[in-house]
């Protein structure tokens, strides 16, 4: 895939305090998620969600479709996976990833209003979703309606407070990265996250950090698309120019070169039960 531009990016785009994941923002996300840092990230989420063969599994937010396959290799075609995305580029992307897989589905939904009936899944997964939901409360609800009693659900989200990123003007850091926080709603939100989920009837059997790390720099890293991101989405924010962003990403880029370069960020696993027990047949 050919390498997707700042101006391609358009991140500037916004959906209320968002960004409006159009084609240009999803072909990103989709170079972004295929970096080794993330797919490590969901080798884990899988091992955590310990599918078996016949389960029926929700996806929040299926961007790309990389889990929603991952996913449905795992509960093969005796199970089911259902994806739900806000971005109909990104819909796209996941089912042309998943065609051979008759027992994946994708469509266009949003977290607060799923298009599913009551109880019907035995497991459900929402990855870097929910702090871009204005009510999270709505949207936990929802994800406890359709979960059977007994059913789990994996939540990961990043808290963007965690992230350390070298630079050679910290005041200049400060400026972009609190802008950067306006691209979704809660840029904070597993600090508070436990007791959302507890009023919306789970019980939180654990939580677990993973860190996005990147000790050097790559175009194709995971924060090397966050940069990109970035630099396209913060000039008008906060008072920062295109010269302001240009800078910003020039001097990361020159640490890159120089050895000098260092990105660590927290994303925060909770794994959640509805309680109950099952019904029989």
């Amino acid at each position: 895939m050919a390498e997707t531009t700042a101006t391609e990016l358009d991140l500037g785009q916004r959906v209320g305090r968002g960004v409006d994941f159009n084609e240009a923002t999803a072909r990103m996300l989709e170079r972004m998620y295929s970096a080794p840092e993330v797919a490590l990230q969901r080798a884990l989420v899988l091992h955590s969600m310990a599918l078996r063969a016949g389960e029926v599994v929700l996806d929040v937010g299926s961007g790309p479709g990389f889990l929603a396959r991952d996913m449905g290799v795992i509960v093969g075609p005796s199970g089911v996976v259902s994806g739900i995305d806000q971005s109909e580029p990104m819909v796209t992307m996941a089912r042309e990833r998943c065609r051979d897989q008759d027992w994946v589905d994708i469509q266009v939904g949003e977290a607060t209003a799923l298009p599913y009936q009551d109880g019907i899944f035995d497991a459900a997964v929402a990855t870097q979703v929910y702090e871009y939901v204005h009510d999270v409360d709505l949207a936990l609800s929802e994800l406890h309606r359709v979960l059977r009693p007994g059913g789990r659900a994996f939540i990961v989200d990043t808290d963007w407070s965690s992230i350390v990123w070298n630079t050679s003007d910290r005041a200049r850091m400060r400026r972009v990265l609190d802008a950067w926080d306006e691209h979704l709603i809660h840029p904070h939100l597993p600090a508070t996250l436990t007791p959302i989920l507890k009023r919306a009837g789970f019980q939180v059997v654990r939580r677990d950090v993973h860190p996005m790390f990147n000790p050097e720099y790559s175009p194709d890293s995971y924060s090397g698309g966050i940069l990109e991101g970035v630099h396209s989405f913060v000039p008008g924010h906060r008072g920062l120019t295109r010269a302001d962003a240009d800078a910003w990403a020039a001097d990361l880029r020159a640490l890159g070169e120089a050895g000098e370069y260092f990105f660590s960020v927290n994303r925060y696993l909770f794994m959640v039960v509805k309680p109950g027990r099952p019904s029989e047949g």
